[in-house]
């Protein structure tokens, strides 16, 4: 049905790009999307300075995961319309002023708003996965998705471990200020490299662009069913991460900022799931890969309760917890990307819908359990949504991969 709407040209870029392009495609995606996650460890600190009430510090992460689900529908459609290079760019420039008015905010309302923007443009992650999965050559591109994905998966725990240590070091609005410094340094970065000739162009308006988000929906099975596993997994994932600062904190361990950040550092085993579940997936197993990490998923929330008695026990469930999401994460991109290859940012764009609402849903349920009912609750809430991810994937494991 789209076949008429698009040009199916194939991007000449590839020979052109340096080999290492694929690591920069990384930083820069890792970059991004880490601006989403720095509060997570900052929620106490940020508690005291605005005087915003513990029991809803979690909207903080709710309305930037919120906004994101925004620019997922509005701006990473725009890559199958407009020249990619452009768009990340500009996205990347504004992000930067966006990071620079959080670090400036005097109140809880301005900062609401400049994350809300921060969230917004973080989409830009999404639209270089896209271009990194167009540039690849159809047999590697499981690999080159995997390797953006790992670099995506380390920004986001390495956000935990930058903000802890810059926090401690400068307080919490140096995160934000230092962020944007670093994303001016990466949009620099990529004009020196991205190719301005980017292939498959659209022929559909831009609202006939959005509203054919609702058409991939209708009829793309895959992605219905992808789409409600990440929105799972990642309210699995949000509802370890954005309360866990608030038990390291308080006076059972009184962890620094930068202490609490390390912890990020114990799940980087999911850099090496990505790479490895896209090769996977690349030969026909993305069907056991997901279901192997569902059942991963649901069983590391046994050591992950033990907080109150082991750290040893957390690190455990966290390398666990991690390892299994970004299997899942990269597994239903690199399936998702060989549906419609001239609908691919429009893919990523609705995909990843699904996945800001699930974390914006675990990061206000987790601290709203937090704060009433403590640690216990967070768990079972993070087990049993990941008990059931397992269990839709087991109803649904007949959907082709392709």
């Amino acid at each position: 049905m789209y076949a008429s709407a698009h040009k199916q040209a194939q991007p000449d870029t590839n020979s052109a790009l340096p080999r290492y392009w694929p690591f920069l495609f990384a930083a820069a995606s890792g970059t991004a999307v880490a601006n989403i996650y720095y509060a997570q460890p900052l929620l106490d600190a940020m508690s005291k300075d605005l005087e915003i009430p513990l029991a809803s510090i979690g909207g903080i992460i709710t309305v930037t995961q919120l906004f994101y689900a925004l620019g997922l529908a509005l701006l990473v459609p725009l890559g199958d319309l407009v020249n990619r290079r452009k768009l990340v760019i500009s996205q990347m420039l504004l992000s930067a002023a966006a990071l620079a008015a959080a670090s400036a905010a005097p109140g809880r309302m301005m900062l609401l708003a400049s994350m809300a923007a921060v969230g917004l443009l973080a989409v830009i992650t999404q639209t270089l996965v896209a271009f990194a999965s167009t540039l690849a050559a159809p047999g590697e591109r499981g690999r080159v998705v995997g390797m953006v994905t790992g670099g995506i998966v380390i920004g986001i725990l390495l956000a935990r471990t930058f903000a802890g240590m810059v926090s401690d070091l400068g307080g919490w609005r140096a995160v934000y200020g230092a962020s944007a410094g670093l994303t001016l340094l990466m949009a620099w970065l990529l004009s020196r490299i991205l190719p301005s000739n980017d292939a498959e162009r659209t022929s559909l308006s831009y609202k006939q662009l959005v509203l054919s988000l609702f058409q991939l929906y209708a009829e793309e099975r895959v992605l219905r069913v992808r789409g409600v596993l990440a929105l799972l997994i990642f309210t699995a994932f949000s509802t370890l991460w954005t309360p866990l600062v608030l038990p390291l904190s308080g006076p059972a361990y009184a962890l620094s900022k930068t202490q609490i950040g390390l912890f990020g550092l114990f799940g980087a085993a999911g850099a090496w799931a990505a790479v490895r579940a896209g090769a996977l997936a690349d030969r026909g197993k993305g069907q056991q890969t997901t279901g192997l990490a569902l059942a991963l998923l649901t069983v590391s929330w046994l050591p992950i309760r033990l907080i109150d008695h082991s750290l040893a026990a957390l690190a455990i469930g966290i390398v666990l917890l991690d390892l299994a999401v970004q299997a899942v994460h990269v597994t239903n991109q690199s399936l998702l990307f060989a549906v419609k290859p001239e609908a691919r940012s429009r893919l990523t764009g609705g995909y990843m819908i699904f996945y800001s609402i699930g974390s914006a849903a675990g990061s206000l349920a987790s601290t709203f359990l937090y704060a009433r009912y403590g640690w216990q609750a967070v768990c079972m809430l993070g087990a049993a949504v990941s008990a059931l991810a397992f269990g839709y994937w087991l109803v649904n494991r007949r959907v082709p991969e392709a």
